[in-house]
């Protein structure tokens, strides 16, 4: 007698769970990869800048036959501390120099650490992305 057809509206609890499970997969697989894009991001900072420094620290002994270690000398700009990562040191090497790049990109042990040297070789000493 009471034979009537429910109306069946919403999922049901193992749906649900179903599509939060698969959420959690996708997340677990994605947020990782994010990571390391916006980390290498990051780095193209210190690439850019260390390749300005050498480019106005070759213009700077054009004129005055030296290299120097002043940023503010050979007229390489850093903007303010809140959106810059890195921190930058030119040593002088007999008669050259090497530029220094180093930040801690994801607060664990391991500086990220880029060089260029006068011959113009930018390589990554210490790679903070990948550990």
């Amino acid at each position: 007698m009471f034979s009537t057809i429910r109306n069946r509206k919403g999922f049901t609890l193992i749906e649900l769970m179903i599509v939060v499970v698969i959420i959690g997969i996708l997340a677990a697989l994605a947020i990782p990869r994010f990571m390391q894009a916006s980390m290498k991001s990051k780095q193209s900072e210190a690439k850019g800048i260390l390749k300005q420094i050498y480019t106005m620290e070759h213009a700077y002994r054009q004129e005055h036959d030296v290299y120097v270690t002043d940023l503010n000398t050979i007229g390489v700009e850093l903007q303010p501390q809140p959106p810059r990562r890195y921190g930058y040191v030119i040593a002088l090497n007999g008669t050259g120099f090497t530029a220094t790049a180093t930040a801690n990109l994801d607060d664990d042990a391991t500086i990220d650490t880029w060089t260029i040297d006068d011959g113009g070789i930018l390589q990554c000493t210490v790679n903070d992305v990948t550990g």
